[in-house]
């Protein structure tokens, strides 16, 4: 008999061992269960960090310096490719796939098993990656004031950046460039705020549509063919005094909140899933430093529920020099309501230094677990506990022909014909098809780098032949009569062009590629041999000039010599959107939504303004109709 009650007993024991393990196995991962509402995932995930894991989480460190190891170390909550950081030259979507895997198996193989959130650069198409479509940037997608098409392009491009693993991008930029001296003006849809707030159409393109009666401010990710958005750079970083990159903007209260702020209002409102502060500064305060507009209207007054993440090292620059007071920043960074912080490459000392000053309650453990949070709340509305790990089911969309299509839409109503005829009764365009010969002339007319402009392949763009697509040169030789003869010189004399009896000119010049601070202009002049190639070229023939440009840019000393000109900005990588239009198979339809100036002299001015007296005014754009059999 005792045998047996001792075997009762032990089968007794095992069984409560079972049922209670299986009780805390349940509750163990209670935030691992998609059936639980997120803010009880958030709760119970949250109850069981230590203070290093949930400083993790707010920690984005550079590809370059990431592995899984570190990640595994460090907690950390997330890595970003910098501008034209790859896993390789030319990598093909499965090697971006299998290195953001890589990354995520460090972070699965951490004790609570929170998974990465990566982040890259897509401002105008998944632009860093190799063979990936390259859509018009917003100087010229603001033109088409069409938000259904930007729409469209933000679907498309989170198809492609999900085809090489990644689930978040640092776009759409909704800045309002006030003037074109600015270096990042092509990044922007329009001078005018209302242009711009239209244009947030892109997020839902981007995270898909919020669903009916969702609380205002609240992030939303539908599903995994979509990736989290990135409304960006928050607050008036396109106002700066003289158009200075990462400058003061000197403006009052009225004017922030009625030039800079309406497109956020739609941003918030469609549940963009994160916002980043800006590098400027506005009447003398850093943004990263301003806690009135960062928490007190953005969280507090907007309901804003997705997360502040920072610019790339953005608190180092709180302080002038850089990072001269390192203690202080992560202070200033974390009051302000930054919740995650982009330090690609110091991380051990940001992580040092804010562990010490929660510790040390100069920061309090309530705005780390707001920061934390949030974070969490964007990664389980992703579904990124569910499907952490990417496979190359989807690389197939990276450049797809069906996205190729939607750009050349998108090139042939961005382009504004801004002069065309000598006189309105000759109209140079559309061009016709069947010529004897034809000339193309300048140095962007068969150069892909300088049509994609900054932001492509490399940070600051590139020249030559850097990805898939067509260039101008490629597609007027696809579009003219068999029997055209098309002669390409990109410089060439005025001897030369007198002497061969060309039917008329395509002349093609512009800028070169630039990025943020390097595009800074005071002057915007386009560079030699840009104005040469004009004066050879269109005092001799009849000459169509299509302008490569990433803004408005001086021209009042050529129209007169220039039959027909055409403001094309920066196409990117369908080349054929351009002589679909300037040989008639369609329209033009394009109307500014950035003011032409005639003089640098009259910068800043804008549409509105007392002394207007542009080149070309704001919403100005002549039209044509298609002409077939041209």
């Amino acid at each position: 008999m005792g045998v047996m009650n001792t075997r009762k007993y032990s089968l007794l024991l095992i069984m409560v061992m079972c049922c209670w393990a299986s009780m805390t196995e349940a509750e163990y991962f209670k935030y691992k269960d998609p059936k639980q509402p997120i803010g009880i995932r958030i709760k119970d995930l949250m109850k069981r960090m230590t203070l290093e894991e949930k400083i993790g989480q707010m920690t984005q460190i550079d590809r370059t310096v990431a592995s899984n190891e570190v990640i595994k170390k460090y907690m950390m909550g997330s890595v970003l490719s910098g501008g034209g950081s790859v896993p390789a030259k030319h990598a093909s979507p499965e090697t971006w796939v299998d290195m953001v895997n890589d990354f995520q198996k460090g972070a699965l193989s951490t004790r609570l098993g929170i998974p990465l959130i990566y982040g890259i650069d897509a401002v105008h198409g998944h632009n860093n990656v190799y063979k990936a479509t390259i859509f018009p940037h917003n100087v010229g997608l603001g033109v088409t004031r069409d938000p259904a098409l930007v729409k469209k392009i933000g679907a498309a491009t989170a198809l492609e950046v999900r085809a090489t693993g990644i689930q978040y991008a640092f776009a759409p930029c909704i800045a309002v460039c006030r003037d074109p001296r600015w270096g990042r003006c092509f990044e922007s849809y329009s001078e005018d705020p209302k242009i711009v707030k239209l244009m947030t159409e892109i997020i839902p393109g981007l995270q898909g549509d919020i669903p009916a009666g969702s609380r205002k401010g609240v992030p939303f990710v539908g599903g995994q063919d979509k990736i989290a958005a990135c409304a960006k750079h928050y607050l008036g970083d396109g106002g700066t005094h003289l158009g200075i990159n990462e400058g003061n903007t000197i403006i009052d209260a009225k004017g922030l909140f009625s030039i800079h702020m309406p497109a956020y209002y739609d941003a918030v409102i469609k549940g963009v899933a994160t916002i980043m502060t800006s590098y400027s500064s506005w009447n003398g305060v850093k943004m990263h430093a301003n806690r009135y507009l960062v928490t007190d209207f953005l969280k507090n007054k907007l309901n804003f529920r997705g997360f502040v993440i920072s610019d790339w090292q953005g608190i180092d620059r709180i302080t002038t020099p850089e990072h001269a007071n390192y203690t202080y920043s992560i202070i200033a960074g974390m009051n302000t309501g930054i919740d995650m912080f982009m330090v690609p490459y110091n991380y051990t000392e940001f992580i040092d230094g804010l562990t010490y000053l929660v510790k040390n309650k100069f920061i309090s453990m309530s705005r780390v677990d707001d920061a934390v949070k949030r974070i969490l709340r964007v990664k389980f509305t992703m579904g990124l506990f569910e499907n952490p790990l990417a496979d190359y089911s989807m690389t197939k969309y990276l450049g797809s022909q069906e996205h190729r299509d939607l750009a050349r839409e998108a090139v042939r109503k961005t382009l504004v014909l801004l002069k065309n005829g000598k006189s309105s009764k000759k109209p140079l365009l559309p061009l016709p098809k069947k010529a004897s010969k034809i000339l193309v002339a300048g140095a962007h007319a068969d150069n892909l780098g300088y049509q994609c402009g900054g932001w492509t392949i490399e940070w600051q763009g590139l020249s030559g032949d850097i990805t898939d697509g067509t260039t101008i040169l490629s597609a007027v030789k696809k579009a003219v009569d068999p029997k055209t003869q098309v002669v390409y010189n990109e410089n060439p004399s005025e001897n030369f062009v007198k002497s061969a009896k060309f039917d008329y000119a395509i002349v093609v010049v512009g800028e070169h590629p630039y990025a943020e601070t390097f595009g800074d202009s005071l002057n915007l002049t386009i560079p030699e041999p840009g104005p040469s190639t004009i004066k050879n070229v269109c005092g001799s023939v009849k000459c169509v000039v299509v302008l490569i440009s990433g803004r408005p840019v001086v021209m009042q000393p050529y129209v007169n010599t220039i039959d027909a000109l055409v403001a094309a900005w920066l196409p990117g990588t369908e080349g054929q959107g351009v002589t679909d239009v300037l040989f008639g198979d369609y329209g033009f339809t394009g109307k500014l939504a950035h003011t032409w100036f005639k003089s640098v002299d009259q910068l800043p001015m804008n549409v509105g303004d007392q002394h207007y007296d542009p080149l070309y005014p704001f919403g100005f754009g002549l039209t044509t109709k298609p002409a077939k059999n041209l």
